[in-house]
């Protein structure tokens, strides 16, 4: 019976998650990460020191399909900005397959605390009535590699696909929301994809049993069904929200998301 509960849960969680990956370009991780943690700290499934490993690996191995599912409806109504995601591709997938290595020895509470503060800021600057300069250009290579390493790094270590960098990213750029999620939706893909090869090879020889490196098998398939359903009525839905009230929604989601991190590692 609890195994059909977690089931159930996971199908909810993937509803969910590919609704506002696709709404937003973010991938769902969001929504993932925290919950699999809840559940894995409530339920004692795994270690503590492991359940957050294992619940961004699963996570990310579950926004490859989420990203795809969104970017493919994207891409049919011709949003994605395909010469933005030529610059940045590359630089993304080397930090994001770094991440993976780097997230077992990396102290949860000073990551999560760094991740807290930067999305608040960006949801502040979001929520706000800010507006970029017009003249203001996507930087040159040097510029755009740090951006991509940076990204690729964060959404590695968050299991969150980059979006939550990305698109404001993109946005203080002077590309237009919908572009910029739907841009951010094609990078998830492979970003994603690295990441949870890292994930897999970073991982011990042996593993409990029911993962494959870091990933929750029994997670990851019900998750993904439910976001594959969902994440095409999330693009849709956004094609039909004003660009302003689509940038306080991002703005709304990161303040949520900035406060679970921070009470994580304040509170515990």
């Amino acid at each position: 019976m609890e195994e059909f509960y977690f089931i159930s849960l996971c199908v909810s969680l993937g509803l969910a998650s590919g609704f506002i990956g696709g709404l937003l370009g973010i991938g769902g991780g969001v929504i993932i990460v925290p919950a699999l943690v809840l559940y894995y700290d409530f339920s004692g499934r795994f270690p503590p020191d492991s359940g957050l490993l294992i619940a961004v690996a699963t996570s990310l191995a579950c926004i490859i399909f989420t990203s795809a599912s969104a970017a493919y409806t994207q891409y049919t109504a011709g949003k994605i900005r395909w010469d933005l995601f030529r610059k940045l591709v590359a630089f993304l997938l080397v930090g994001s397959f770094a991440a993976g290595f780097v997230a077992p020895a990396l102290p949860a509470e000073v990551f999560r605390g760094f991740i807290g503060v930067f999305l608040g800021i960006v949801a502040i600057v979001m929520l706000s009535r800010w507006q970029p300069n017009a003249s203001r250009q996507f930087p040159p290579p040097l510029g755009a590699a740090g951006i991509g390493l940076g990204g690729g790094m964060a959404a590695g270590l968050a299991g969150i696909a980059g979006g939550n960098v990305i698109v404001p990213t993109l946005v203080y750029f002077n590309t237009p929301i919908h572009n910029a999620t739907a841009t951010s939706s094609a990078l998830g893909v492979p970003i994603a994809l690295t990441a949870t090869l890292g994930y897999i090879l970073s991982s011990p020889l042996t593993v409990e049993a029911g993962l494959f490196g870091f990933i929750h098998l029994s997670a990851f398939v019900p998750i993904v069904v439910g976001a594959l359903i969902a994440a095409p009525f999330g693009v849709r839905f956004a094609h039909r929200v004003p660009a302003p009230r689509l940038k306080r929604v991002f703005g709304g989601l990161l303040v949520i998301v900035s406060i679970r991190m921070l009470y994580g590692v304040f509170v515990g």
